[in-house]
């Protein structure tokens, strides 16, 4: 028996550009996604008429699986395994490339073509930010508008390859987690109601970071990422207890000292990132930096992700339902 195969990538996402709403479109934002962590999901056909999932984060996984059945109309039960899942609540962008890789393969058992407004209609993803939608479709830097009230995913306005050279240390201290849920609706809710003043984050997207990135400036890059940092986090301090997650300040400050200009919080964190030119830097910053942050702190060196969401086929070995 056939079954479908996806692997998706975690997702950076370096900040919102209107969270409070102040435009037609709120929220929008930009992000990148990176090799590792990474979801993968198999999916196939059951016998039996209902949806059962096994491996990692199963009831979550289970209820994707029965939306997604539903949207596409498929008649036949679906067995989910999920093989690798990305960490929940650090800010990598778990449920929605979770989500979406089921979509996607319950999209191809049913034979149906999928976009990712489908995919995201299909798992009730994507309702503020999109830009876990549109790192799934394809790799690179993205820059997505903002949503209205129609319940469409945010539009992507810009997609640029990150270069070929640079590499991200990707930092996750262990057992904390940011903002989500019920909490993460409530905080949205009271920034519309009191907004603070508009940040510049549009300005320091269009006219230093993107420039700074397909021109490959990794300083000026650098420099705006930083400044677009402390623009959205101060507009979440009150919530998060600083500019940054309590355990993600002490590893912004340290990748600061070991000279990486590009550095920031994902989401709500508590994941860190810290962009570099070159393999080769990446993996010195990454040694120090596990010296400097002692043992309760995951860090590793990972590329850009280079392909988007994949999909293969494959014989199963699970036995028959």
């Amino acid at each position: 028996m056939t079954e479908i195969v996806v692997t998706a990538p975690a997702r950076l996402h370096f900040g919102m550009l209107d969270p409070a709403g102040l435009g037609a479109r709120r929220f929008g934002g930009c992000g990148v996604a990176v090799e590792a962590p990474r979801v993968v999901v198999a999916v196939r056909s059951a016998a039996r008429q209902d949806v059962h999932a096994a491996g990692w984060q199963t009831e979550r996984a289970a209820e994707f699986a029965r939306r997604a059945r539903a949207a596409f109309g498929y008649p036949d039960g679906v067995e989910v395994e999920v093989r690798e899942a990305i960490p929940p609540h650090v800010g990598l962008g778990s449920g929605t490339k979770l989500g979406l890789a089921i979509a996607l393969g319950v999209a191809e058992l049913a034979g149906v073509p999928a976009d990712p407004q489908q995919l995201a209609d299909a798992t009730g993803r994507g309702a503020r930010s999109s830009v876990g939608c549109w790192t799934f479709a394809a790799p690179g830097l993205v820059v997505e508008a903002g949503v209205h009230a129609d319940g469409s995913i945010s539009p992507l306005v810009a997609r640029h390859l990150m270069p070929e050279r640079w590499r991200c240390v990707l930092v996750l201290p262990l057992d904390a987690e940011g903002l989500s849920g019920e909490a993460e609706e409530r905080f949205f809710d009271r920034l519309r109601e009191r907004p603070a003043g508009e940040p510049s984050v549009s300005r320091l997207l269009l006219s230093a970071l993107l420039p700074g990135l397909v021109t490959g400036d990794i300083e000026e890059f650098g420099a705006a990422l930083s400044a677009l940092q402390r623009e959205i986090g101060s507009m979440f301090a009150a919530q998060q207890g600083g500019v940054f997650h309590p355990r993600a300040a002490p590893v912004v400050e340290a990748l600061g000292r070991l000279g990486v200009g590009a550095v920031g919080q994902s989401s709500w964190g508590p994941a860190v990132y810290g962009i570099v030119d070159g393999p080769e830097r990446a993996a010195e910053v990454a040694e120090r930096l596990r010296a400097a942050v002692g043992p309760d702190t995951d860090v590793r060196m990972v590329d850009f992700d280079r392909t988007g969401a994949r999909v293969a086929r494959a014989r199963s070995g699970w036995a028959a339902a």
